[in-house]
């Protein structure tokens, strides 16, 4: 199995893509472009395999982009 991206490498991405971080509400960030909005957690070693399909869906990306590091 390929190794799930922290959320720091998930953040690279994001910003990379376009997207800015507006706020943090406990341990989730939120990141928008445009009309997008992702919300993601903070501070984990591994994103699960649900979340990043979440996020890749919400934020447009190729879901591949985000294993692919």
């Amino acid at each position: 199995m390929t190794k799930l991206p922290s959320s720091e490498k998930v953040i690279r991405i994001l910003e990379a893509a376009g997207f800015i971080f507006k706020s943090q509400t406990g341990s989730h960030m939120k990141f928008a472009s445009g009309s997008k909005i992702v919300i993601l957690p903070v501070k984990r070693r591994e994103i699960p395999l649900g979340t990043l399909k979440s996020i890749s869906r919400q934020s447009g990306i190729a879901y591949e982009l985000f294993l692919n590091l």
